[in-house]
């Protein structure tokens, strides 16, 4: 007699957390961040609402998770594609973070990619919902600021250390407060609209920045 295979639990819920996942980010995009609901995130998902909430307490919960997974799915895309002449990270630097021993050239690399990433179609919509929201949401804004900011902000701290390490910036220079005049200007201009963001944009800013961290005679 033949047996019938158990369904599987653990991929069902895969399933449903990546439809969950997919439905939020549509419904974010689609009619922003307060007019999504968790009914209608479960309508989407062609789940129940206590599926959900068996897994997050909060649409905030659900957005961010929904974020996260899509910034890692992208980033793992952008690893597998072909990196240009000198984005190949080195012995000793940051994972993620080129350290060609050009400091210039490294942070106009990487900021041409995170130019790219708020260019990006999948991800603006999400990105401006969850920043925008962050504002007025204090918790929300400290996740946001703890789960995806901090780590990327902790690989230019890394890269601008060893920079001063190797003698390329002053001692005395705060690689936080560095590394805000580098993404600060890409941000401004990303969240007001106020010009194109580009790659010549954001090798001015490096240009700019360099001018003040580099050692004086």
């Amino acid at each position: 007699m033949a047996t019938t295979k158990a369904p599987d639990a653990g991929r069902r819920s895969d399933r449903s957390r990546r439809a969950i996942h997919d439905a939020a980010l549509a419904l974010v995009t689609e009619q922003g961040y307060r007019r999504t609901t968790i009914e209608g995130i479960a309508a989407r998902a062609g789940v129940g609402k206590q599926t959900i909430y068996r897994w997050w307490p909060s649409k905030a919960a659900v957005l961010m998770d929904a974020f996260l997974d899509l910034a890692g799915r992208t980033a793992e895309d952008a690893d597998g594609a072909p990196q240009p002449d000198g984005a190949a990270s080195s012995g000793g630097s940051a994972p993620g973070f080129p350290d060609t021993g050009d400091l210039a050239a490294d942070l106009k690399t990487v900021l041409r990619a995170t130019v790219d990433e708020l260019n990006n179609p999948v991800l603006e919509a999400v990105t401006r919902a969850l920043t925008a929201e962050g504002i007025v949401d204090a918790k929300l804004g400290a996740e946001f600021v703890q789960q995806l900011l901090d780590p990327q902000l902790a690989l230019y701290v890394t890269r601008l250390r060893a920079a001063q390490e190797a003698g390329h910036v002053r001692a005395e220079v705060d690689p936080r407060i560095a590394l805000e005049l580098l993404i600060g200007p890409l941000m401004h201009r990303w969240l007001l609209r106020t010009l194109p963001l580009t790659h010549a944009y954001a090798d001015e800013v490096v240009d700019y920045a360099i001018g003040g961290l580099t050692p004086r005679a």
